[in-house]
Formats: structure tokens, sequence, C-alpha cells
């Protein structure tokens, strides 16, 4: 019996399979199918929802609560959109410590208020758990420009590519703080809200925009040339990656 592993959830390959051959199969539709970190939705709308899940809740350089708006803010500034109204549901282990919820909460709220969003509904859900436990669920809405066109389906044979910094420091900074491996240095999450980044050349030539997540950038080239059916060439050297996460990712292995 084929069942679900944690490589399912990992942004690669499988959890590619999982997305195209359940999900894409059974909900396939015209807006769905585009495969964009957001939905274009009616005239100039721009529609998204993710999860977080990450362990720990706290780690250097943010937290859940941060990662969760930094998350679906970028996902919407992805189709070019300006970010305006999130909605916030929370699943919360038994026995989990308030004032770190407070915390989380804290700065949910900080992080809102400087990418200029209002947190406008939200569930809550306490749970049976024998670990700590918080999940964050945020969806959020926001508008189009006028003219604005951005789609991963829309990369043509020429285009250049952009990174907008460093590869890996969140996920190295997460797996030093999950496994306790000890690494010292200035290993932290780098995650923050793009909205602001974005809207100062929305209007350039600009086709698409990608946020690499679990997968990194891999997955979202991978991504990509899937949606425009076109080839990648990456030159190693020139992507950007910081000494300290280069050297902890040396070390173990990637």
């Amino acid at each position: 019996m084929a069942t679900i592993s944690l490589s399912h959830g990992s942004g690669g390959r499988q959890s590619q399979r999982l997305i195209s051959e359940i999900f894409i199969k059974a909900f396939s539709n015209d807006i769905l199918d585009k495969m964009d970190d957001a939905a274009a939705i009616e005239k100039d709308l721009a529609f998204t929802t993710d999860s977080f899940v990450v362990g720990p809740v706290i780690l250097p350089g943010g937290d859940i609560g941060k990662l969760s708006i930094c998350g679906t803010v970028n996902d919407l500034a992805m189709k070019g959109a300006k970010p305006l109204y999130l909605t916030a549901s929370f699943i919360i282990g038994e026995g989990f410590d308030i004032d770190k919820l407070k915390k989380v909460v804290s700065s949910m709220a900080k992080e809102a208020k400087a990418a200029g969003v209002k947190i406008v509904a939200g569930d809550t859900k306490v749970v049976d758990s024998q670990k700590e436990l918080l999940f964050i669920t945020t969806s959020g809405v926001g508008r189009i420009p006028k003219g604005v066109n951005i789609s991963s389906s829309l990369a043509r044979p020429g285009d250049k590519i952009i990174l907008s910094g460093n590869i890996a420091d969140h996920g190295t900074a997460i797996m030093n703080a999950r496994s306790d491996f000890g690494f010292e240095g200035q290993l932290k999450s780098d995650c923050a809200s793009l909205n602001g980044i974005v809207s100062s050349f929305i209007s350039a030539d600009v086709r698409v925009l990608r946020d690499p997540t679990r997968g990194g950038v891999a997955s979202a080239l991978n991504e990509i040339a899937s949606s425009s059916r076109v080839g990648v060439v990456i030159e190693e050297g020139k992507i950007p990656i910081s000494k300290t996460t280069k050297a902890a990712c040396d070390l173990l292995g990637l």
C-alpha cells in the first residue's frame, strides 16, 4: 500500500508528483493549472493560501509567525499584486506555552504592519498533542495593477534570471536550530516580505516571479521550466551564497 512520506512535503520531485497526480488531477481548472504562487481571479485580484508547520517555532532571524505573513505576502507579490488582506488560522497543541504564542502573534502583527496588510479574519483550534505543536495557515488577497501580467508560464528563451539575495540561509538556519548541530556564526533566517521590492520594478519588463521555498532555487527553476516549456542554464559560480551557509552545507554534505 502506497503511503505519504516526509519526502512528499520536501518541495522536491516527490512533492511535485503528489501535487500533479492527486490534487491537480482532481481539482484541475484554468486558474489552478497555471501553478503560480497565487491565483489571478476576477479582473484584478490575486488570491493565495499557505500552511506553516516549521519547527522549532522560534529560530534565529524569525519565527513561524513572521514566516506565515512573509510567505503569503510574497506569494501575492509573485503575481505582481499589492497585498491587502490576510486571514490566519491556528492549530495549537495542548500544553503549548502561552507566552511563546504571544510572541509569535506579536511577530505576525509587526510583520503585517510593515508589509502594509491587515489580518481581517481567522480561526483557532486546540488539539491533543504529546509535543510542542503550532501550525498556522494564512490566506491572502491582493490587487494586481493594471497592465501587469506575471506568471511562471511566461518565461521565454533569452530571459535572464535574477536572484534577490543569497540562497539557502533560511533552510540552513532551520536545520541548525532543529537538529542542534551547533554551528556558530551568522546562521539565521532571511525571511522577509518582498512586496516593497517588487513594487519598485514591477513596471519593468518582468514576466516571471517566483518565491523559492522548501525546494529552493532548484525546484523554483524546474517549476518555471515546466510551466513555460523552456530550458534553464545555470552558472553555479554566479549563484550567491554566504560563506557561513556554504561552510555549514559543506559539513553536512549538501
